[in-house]
């Protein structure tokens, strides 16, 4: 239970929550473990509760009816997936998928549900997290509608280094065709742009390690959505 409560205190959800509040969440959760590749959840499945990610990553993405995957999210350690159905009452609304071996604990919506009623801290803390994904929503969107791919992987590093606290350095955390698909395109157009902007000495690739050279074209690019002018 103690490597429980000190995940809890990590978590984005559960951050800032008192010592008291977090013996009680960590009474109701279960811990459940994936090897990599294994399916969490299907979209569709019933929101029975969600997940923390206390070790590893999770791949949250939609199938095309052709069959197209188009990632969603990735959620590793302190995240959370599955979360609006607890709230909406509704089945998970995407596929969940561990991408590397993890270890998550899940958290019954029942259970939940009961355990924040007369919890405002709790309840606000989870509002900021629901706030946060929908805006990550509506700015993926606007990427893949908007924006051509050299303007959204563009975009993608800068808000990854924002993330990381690192204006220099982007270390990737997922394969390339993943980030492909998070960009909407396919692993051979990414290699391409990627080329293009390591030609332009806008970035240097050094395995999963991307340095930003010229930050000031880049986020020229994010903006205007286009490519390197």
């Amino acid at each position: 239970m103690t490597d429980n409560m000190d995940a809890l205190s990590k978590s984005q959800l559960f951050g800032g929550v008192s010592e008291g509040h977090l013996k009680e969440i960590a009474r109701i959760a279960v811990e459940r473990h994936f090897d990599k590749g294994a399916m969490i959840f299907f979209d569709g499945d019933e929101g029975a509760g969600f997940y923390l990610v206390v070790t590893g990553a999770v791949k949250v993405y939609k199938l095309s009816s052709e069959g197209r995957e188009q990632i969603l999210h990735i959620v590793s350690e302190g995240g959370t997936i599955g979360a609006v159905p607890v709230f909406s009452g509704e089945s998970y609304p995407a596929n969940a998928q561990a991408i590397v071996e993890s270890r998550l604990l899940f958290f019954s919506r029942t259970k939940f549900t009961d355990l924040i009623t007369n919890n405002p801290s709790l309840t606000m803390n989870i509002l900021a997290i629901l706030s946060m994904r929908l805006r990550e929503f509506t700015i993926q969107i606007e990427n893949l509608s908007l924006k051509e791919i050299p303007g959204r992987l563009a975009a993608y590093l800068l808000d990854r280094s924002e993330e990381l606290g690192n204006t220099e350095f982007v270390r990737l955390n997922i394969s390339k065709l993943q980030l492909a698909h998070i960009l909407g395109t396919g692993p051979e157009s990414l290699s391409r742009v990627l080329g293009d902007m390591k030609g332009r000495h806008l970035i240097e690739v050094d395995g999963s390690t991307i340095r930003l050279l010229d930050r000031g074209a880049l986020e020229a690019c994010a903006q205007n959505g286009k490519g390197i002018e």
